[in-house]
């Protein structure tokens, strides 16, 4: 696990919990709630957009695979 300061917007992901599991796409819209939880927009690959939580996403890297939570 690394830290969810890690997540940009920009990188790819995969959605590993929640409602949207199983979906991937690039992250967009990285927000801090008033409570400290990171929420994101993900842009899927036929255009569609979902929120989820920063700590339902697993960011692709070229050389590894890490998780934001």
């Amino acid at each position: 696990m690394t830290n969810p300061n890690k997540l940009k917007n920009g990188d790819q992901c995969i959605v590993v919990g929640g409602t949207h599991k199983g979906k991937s796409g690039i992250v967009q819209d990285l927000k801090t709630s008033k409570t400290g939880y990171i929420t994101i927009t993900v842009l899927q690959k036929n255009g569609v957009r979902f929120k989820t939580l920063g700590k339902n996403v697993v960011v692709e890297n070229d050389d590894q695979k890490t998780t934001s939570r």
